[in-house]
């Protein structure tokens, strides 16, 4: 993967922060995350050696700090490296890389390889995955969460936006801040499964927010929102709709 066929964030950090972590879709996507890895990410002899691979503003990278693991931040955007060692500059064990996938393929491996809402971006995601199963360390996990077109979908039909349906909801002009390339999370599973690893969790992510008829609610019902979506994002059926899917591979 290239820099000129993957989406880069270049001169839209600021406008990306906000309308991602400024909103409550952001902070819970965040916090459901982290609520997922907080079981399979422990501190235990020693810190873990993690990546977060297109790391964005930092804000993941921040929480394997804080839990007292070593961290390798990585983004293809300048820009993104600039904000997260802003973000980041309380903290001594972190180093920075500005590169894409496929360059990281020459670096080290690690214990961990964190790659959240970063698939969607790319041009050739599958083979993305297959490329971070070989940056993790034998007995390592992978965590991955995407964009989830089932749940893209599924939604849009509830909006009643059918011509974007029928379009399988490409716009005729783009906009950047948008996913371009969602993923059915059947087809990254049959592809992992393909590969020698193990998946060990599977989540929705955003099951219920998104779909709230009185949107006020997401904000003002937001705890027991969040308590919704732990207990309920790892069963069936609910967790397929999320519209984030989120999976832990053992490696």
């Amino acid at each position: 993967m290239s820099k000129n066929s993957d989406q880069s964030f270049d001169s839209l950090m600021d406008k990306f922060a906000n309308n991602i972590y400024g909103s409550s879709k952001g902070k819970l996507r965040h916090e459901l995350l982290v609520n997922n890895l907080r079981n399979y990410i422990k501190l235990e002899d020693k810190p873990l050696d993690i990546i977060d691979v297109g790391g964005g503003t930092g804000i993941m990278s921040k929480v394997m700090l804080e839990w007292g693991h070593k961290l390798t931040y990585n983004d293809l955007s300048a820009d993104a490296v600039a904000m997260a060692k802003q973000n980041l500059a309380e903290f001594d064990d972190v180093r920075f890389l500005c590169c894409s996938l496929s360059e990281l393929a020459n670096q080290q491996s690690y214990d961990v390889v964190i790659c959240h809402a970063v698939l969607e971006w790319l041009e050739s995601p599958l083979d993305a995955i297959s490329r971070l199963v070989t940056q993790v360390k034998p007995g390592g996990l992978l965590s991955l969460s995407f964009f989830n077109k089932d749940a893209h979908r599924f939604g849009n039909l509830l909006y009643g936006n059918f011509d974007y349906f029928a379009a399988d909801m490409k716009n005729k002009n783009t906009v950047r801040l948008n996913p371009n390339n969602a993923l059915e999370p059947k087809k990254v599973i049959n592809h992992l499964d393909n590969l020698p690893v193990k998946i060990i969790s599977s989540a929705g992510i955003r099951c219920f927010h998104d779909y709230l008829k009185d949107i006020s609610k997401q904000t003002d019902e937001y705890e027991n929102i969040k308590a919704a979506e732990i207990k309920y994002g790892h069963m069936e059926p609910y967790k397929w709709l999320g519209k984030y899917f989120h999976l832990i591979v053992h490696c």
